[in-house]
């Protein structure tokens, strides 16, 4: 059977509740986003070098971590923009929410077009949704994707392998910082084609005195053996 076209999984997610986990943790898990074929094509792109891809980042190089990962250019494999410009706006209700209560006056069009025009002409023109691939002893050290002025608050990274089959370890793992409080550590239990839609940067958190800014980070446990691939989707363009 053929599975629905990626808008009609993405419309038939139950986004209350991921707006609730959202809130109260900076995450929620959609299992089974993707299927396993549409897993193993998005990844077997990799193989193909450069074609497709805009850049090719070694992390070691930078101090990122061990591992690599390509940006995709335009125009984005078909699959990429469907998850792209189907998920957004249903994550625009929540974003807005979120820089209301962090009193942030950005408010995020429903369309995404709008908000990529609003980046451009910014200056962010570069597309931002990414393919990562780990080996034996990659890691991910923790970091945000920022990229610019404009910044969608939220992101969403799918998982294109299978644990303990493909891979051992290399766990998807997210901190959050709260003011004078050490950092709180979050394994999101990903299997393959499950996404997971986390904070980018900040989030609000209700205190017994009112709404306050947390931060989130998010990287990747080292991977004892095997190879992982993950499809990173992220809003905003960057410079």
């Amino acid at each position: 059977m053929t599975p629905p076209a990626p808008a009609k999984r993405v419309d038939a997610i139950d986004w209350v509740a991921s707006a609730a986990d959202l809130n109260a943790q900076g995450w929620s898990l959609v299992p089974k986003l993707l299927d396993a074929s549409e897993c193993n094509a998005i990844a077997r792109l990799y193989a193909d070098g450069d074609k497709g891809f805009r850049s090719h980042v070694i992390m070691a190089r930078h101090g990122f971590g061990k591992g690599e990962y390509r940006y995709f250019s335009y125009p984005l494999p078909m699959l990429v923009q469907e998850l792209r410009t189907a998920i957004y706006p249903l994550l625009v209700p929540i974003a807005n929410a979120w820089n209301e209560r962090m009193g942030i006056d950005v408010r995020f069009p429903n369309s995404h077009q709008k908000f990529l025009d609003r980046c451009h002409a910014a200056g962010q023109k570069r597309p931002t949704p990414l393919l990562l691939q780990y080996g034996p002893g990659d890691y991910n050290c923790l970091h945000q994707d920022l990229y610019g002025e404009h910044v969608f608050p939220l992101q969403v990274a799918i998982l294109l392998s299978e644990p303990r089959t493909d891979f051992q370890g290399g766990e998807f793992v997210l901190t959050e910082q709260r003011p004078r409080m050490q950092s709180r550590p979050e394994v999101v239990p990903l299997t393959k084609g499950d996404a997971v839609v986390f904070a980018v940067n900040q989030r609000p958190h209700k205190g017994t005195r009112g709404d306050y800014r947390v931060a989130l980070r998010h990287g990747v446990s080292k991977l004892r053996e095997g190879h992982r691939h993950t499809l990173g989707i992220i809003f905003h363009d960057a410079a």
